[in-house]
């Protein structure tokens, strides 16, 4: 069954969140991971602390939580701590 990454975030280094985002996207390939939306956020109802959204699809679950928990990802961390607050949620 398909499984979805959903990132919620808010930049808080430009530069940085940029570097973090072509490096995680380079990680996702051997998981069968791709971006099936990514932008700024248009809220409809509620509140929402953060400014843009990412989808990520992948093949099942167990590869969406390999890819999230493979020592690739898991090196550029402290690069998305320094370049956005932000939540991730696994769905599927």
């Amino acid at each position: 069954m398909t499984a979805l990454v959903i990132v919620d975030l808010s930049p808080i280094d430009a530069e940085r969140l940029s570097t973090y985002s072509s490096e995680a996207a380079s990680t996702l390939v051997s998981f069968g991971g791709e971006f099936i939306a990514k932008g700024d956020i248009h809220v409809l109802h509620g509140d929402s602390p953060f400014q843009k959204k990412v989808v990520i699809q992948f093949p099942s679950r167990e590869k969406a939580l390999d890819w999230y928990n493979s020592a690739a990802y898991q090196a550029i961390i402290p690069l998305r701590e320094s370049g956005m607050h932000s939540q991730f949620h696994l769905l599927g």
